[in-house]
C-alpha cells in the first residue's frame, strides 16, 4: 500500500474509529458537546490531510505541460 493511501485512511479512522471513545456528554469544548466537537475537528483535519496528499502526490507533480 502506498503512503498516500495510508494518509487517506487517517480521517476515516479518526472520525469513525474515534466516535465510540468521544461519545461523552459532559465535557464541552468551544461550547459544543465533545462528540460534536470531535466531528467538527475531523472535518477540518480531513481538509488538511487532503491538502497534504495533494502536495505529495507524484501524479500532481507532473504538471499540465507536455
Amino acid at each position: 500500500m502506498k503512503w498516500i493511501h495510508v494518509w487517506g485512511l487517517i480521517p476515516f479512522i479518526g472520525m469513525l474509529g474515534g466516535l465510540p471513545f468521544a461519545n461523552k456528554p459532559t465535557p464541552y469544548v468551544l461550547g459544543m458537546p465533545f462528540l460534536l466537537f470531535w466531528i467538527v475537528l475531523w472535518v477540518v483535519l480531513t481538509s488538511v490531510v487532503m491538502a497534504i496528499i495533494n502536495c505529495i502526490d507524484p501524479a500532481n507533480q507532473k504538471g499540465d505541460h507536455p
